[in-house]
């Protein structure tokens, strides 16, 4: 995914929620001044995979198998966390950092690499964070126009973020455990999230000419942008 390419779905986000793209960048600068830019090799076993998306519903726990058949691992946030009590392997993890810094932190000193993620709601974490991180496994990703080390691989939650990520860096396929786009105990704030994350893996696995497990069902009524 190109800057270029990804920049109009942007726009629409940020017009959607009120979010101003200053707040965006003032976040990506920090994160720049604090990351060195990434080894791409560190992720070439996602070339060719099958890759388990994984989100941190409830739900996780009862696609387990999914994750054990897939090639490579990929935790959005908490589903790390999961992962890990079920003594599976993690191979990346993306995260804005809000929920469990302290796993993030724990990974990278493991040689697992974390897409640690810059936004305008969460630069004190930043700040926070990812100095305690081994640099050399940080991936460091925005959503506005990247600069510096930080790169913008398209998505705008943990769990969408990760799959365009996947794409970006040539998975085969992609499957999405853990995911509850009607969890009923999320916040309104949070369900306007989840359905722009269902839009844009709408409009991912169209570019893919692909179709994504956690769509069916819903995909009639998602915009495909």
């Amino acid at each position: 995914m190109r800057w270029e390419t990804w920049e109009p779905v942007y726009r629409l986000v940020l017009d959607d929620f009120g979010f101003p793209a200053a707040d965006d960048e003032r976040a990506r600068d920090v994160l720049a001044d604090l990351a060195a830019p990434f080894d791409h090799r560190r992720l070439a076993g996602i070339e060719g995979a099958d890759v388990a998306v994984c989100g941190g519903a409830a739900t996780l726990a009862d696609g387990l198998d999914r994750v054990r058949a897939a090639d490579y691992v990929v935790a959005a946030s908490v589903a790390a966390d999961t992962l890990r009590e079920h003594r599976l392997d993690v191979d990346l993890m993306v995260t804005d950092l809000d929920k469990n810094p302290d796993t993030a932190r724990h990974l990278t000193r493991e040689g697992v690499v974390v897409a640690a993620h810059a936004h305008g709601d969460n630069i004190d974490l930043v700040r926070q964070r990812v100095p305690g991180f081994d640099g050399e496994y940080v991936l460091p990703t925005v959503q506005c126009e990247p600069a510096g080390p930080t790169e913008n691989f398209g998505g705008f939650t943990d769990g969408d973020r990760a799959a365009f990520l996947a794409d970006h860096f040539g998975a085969a396929s992609l499957t999405f455990p853990g995911w509850d786009f009607d969890d009923p105990g999320v916040s309104p704030a949070k369900r306007r999230k989840l359905d722009w994350a269902a839009r844009l893996l709408r409009w991912l696995e169209t570019r893919r000419e692909e179709r994504f497990d956690v769509l069916d069902g819903r995909r009639d009524g998602l915009d495909p942008l």
